[in-house]
């Protein structure tokens, strides 16, 4: 299988990234909030689209509201800044705190204890309490731009019934889920089919038989083909992409000492990214309804064929877990203007605790693909155009959002206007 990311390459291995800042607050306040908010829409048993939309709008929160403190990237949503002088570190709770907070409030609990804890350090005063509101008028303004994106709707997609056409997938045949995400407003990228791929292969065509033949052989339950080291890697990226991705994006940021404006502005484009990424994806897959593997498997005369990983209720191509790691691996490479960035993640649930090493965030992103072909989820064509369409909303994204302000310039929001 030729599963390539065309990302840019650099002749210098050396990572770049900005200087600490004395000012800054501690960069893991901003990794802490990030691991909680993860950690909590992990136990509220949230649904991977549902968890990306929630981090794009918390991560864009803290972004906001350490702008709002010290502007040096473009604001994506907040009012104009309360001025210098605000504490950081209770900016970036706040923030953190009230967004998630209006997402999931059945985890007031847990957040209020949180945000109990990270207070605690900070002394009294008037820099604690701007810090504060910077996080709540932060919170408050992404919260009010979110709202009525469309991704509360509900859209039935009857199956179908034609070769090629989509339809529930055994053991359990759940019917066809989330039809609407493809009609959720983007949070960058101008429209959700501003770079939908062309169509998937005829099925009646060489292209087609060709997938079908490499899936049945190396993505059955039973097959004879694949490893002990394929079976890692289907096991280690089955976790939902963004909690895998974010994880990749805090112990990157972590090992190379980034301060916590630069940690912020990382983690809101990656989530940003992938939360179109999903948009983007969910559009072209209902768009083309394109059959899952399990289908055409079976409809080739193997009836008692299964993915050997469950396969989930959506529409094959594109594949939208290749499509957010591609689009997060994208934004890290030009966040750090190097893809060759060396880095060690450990896998969560449903498959914890399998540790892997990678060179680059690209052939995380490659491996990440081919775990969906590996575990019998996606025809590799589905892949290569996952790939594709992540690496142009991750490139939009990075282009197009929080984009760093020269020293001394006016703060201005994502779309350009001056805040003053």
């Amino acid at each position: 299988m030729n599963l390539h990311l065309a990302l840019p390459l650099f002749a210098a291995f050396t990572v770049l990234v900005p200087q600490a800042r004395h000012d800054a607050p501690p960069a893991n306040e901003v990794n802490h909030w990030n691991r909680v908010v993860t950690d909590a829409l992990a136990a509220a048993k949230s649904d991977p689209l549902t968890e990306s939309r929630a981090l794009a709008i918390v991560q864009i929160a803290v972004h906001d509201a350490l702008n709002a403190v010290d502007a040096r990237s473009a604001t994506y949503a907040a009012p104009p800044p309360s001025g210098r002088g605000a504490s950081p570190a209770a900016a970036i709770a706040s923030a953190a705190h009230d967004s998630l907070l209006g997402l999931l409030p059945s985890a007031r609990a847990a957040l209020d204890e949180e945000l109990a804890r990270s207070l605690q350090a900070i002394a009294e005063g008037d820099a604690k309490s701007r810090g504060l509101e910077a996080g709540r008028r932060s919170a408050a303004a992404i919260l009010a731009a979110r709202a009525g994106d469309g991704s509360d709707r509900r859209v039935e997609r009857a199956p179908g019934t034609k070769p090629g056409e989509y339809r529930p997938t055994p053991p359990d045949f759940t019917p066809a889920w989330m039809a609407q995400w493809g009609d959720v407003t983007p949070f960058v990228v101008r429209s959700s089919a501003q770079f939908r791929p062309p169509a998937p292969p005829p099925v009646d065509g060489a292209l087609a038989r060709l997938d079908v033949e490499q899936v049945r052989v190396i993505g059955g339950q039973e097959s004879s083909v694949r490893n002990d080291e394929h079976g890692q890697i289907a096991r280690f990226w089955y976790e939902s992409s963004p909690q895998g991705w974010n994880r990749i994006a805090r112990t990157v940021a972590e090992s190379r000492h980034l301060d916590a404006w630069d940690s912020a502005r990382l983690l809101a484009l990656v989530n940003v990214a992938m939360a179109d990424g999903f948009i983007a994806g969910f559009d072209a897959k209902y768009h083309y309804g394109y059959w899952r593997p399990a289908t055409a498997i079976r409809a080739e005369g193997a009836s008692a064929w299964q993915s050997d990983l469950g396969t989930p209720p959506v529409p094959d191509y594109p594949s939208t877990h290749t499509v957010l790691g591609a689009a997060a691996a994208t934004v890290l490479a030009r966040f750090f203007e190097n893809d060759f960035v060396a880095f060690e993640t450990t896998s969560g649930a449903p498959y914890p605790g399998l540790t892997r090493r990678f060179w680059s965030f690209s052939e995380a992103a490659r491996e990440n693909g081919a775990s969906r072909v590996l575990g019998g989820l996606h025809f590799p064509t589905a892949v290569r155009a996952g790939y594709q369409l992540g690496e142009d909303v991750g490139t939009w994204a990075f282009e197009h959002a929080c984009l760093p302000l020269d020293p001394g310039s006016a703060p201005v929001t994502a779309s350009g206007s001056v805040t003053r």
